[in-house]
């Protein structure tokens, strides 16, 4: 196995703590631990089943498999495609948490960040 770059390893690490962070806010949103206020459920429940592909793609990379990168940048299109549908449910005047902008614009910045390391570090091999 080749030697983990520095950049990897961070983008590993903060796969699984993104990951890890991402299952237990969401979870507690779903189970009502939290009240979250005006939530959209699509967008709750992709982010917490996506919790899980994010530690899984963080250890992925961490032990620089094949198929991590791929799970990256599937990780991105899903995201996209969910901020997307968001955006549409915003435009039609249904209620949502302005937050909830900000968190999908953070999630799609730190994935496209991921996976451009991804597969750097690939391309690096």
């Amino acid at each position: 196995m080749p030697t983990r770059t520095r950049s990897l390893t961070v983008a590993a690490s903060v796969a699984i703590v993104f990951g890890l962070l991402t299952i237990v806010s969401g979870g507690n949103a779903l189970f009502g631990r939290a009240d979250m206020g005006a939530v959209v459920p699509f967008v709750l429940w992709f982010n917490f089943v996506a919790g899980f592909a994010y530690v899984a793609a963080g250890l992925g990379l961490w032990v620089q498999t094949g198929w991590a990168t791929g799970l990256t940048i599937a990780i991105v299109f899903a995201t996209a495609a969910i901020f997307a549908a968001f955006l549409w449910h915003i435009s039609t005047g249904a209620a949502y948490e302005a937050r909830t902008v900000g968190a999908m614009v953070l999630r799609l910045a730190v994935w496209v960040t991921l996976a451009i390391v991804a597969i750097r570090s690939l391309q690096a091999r």
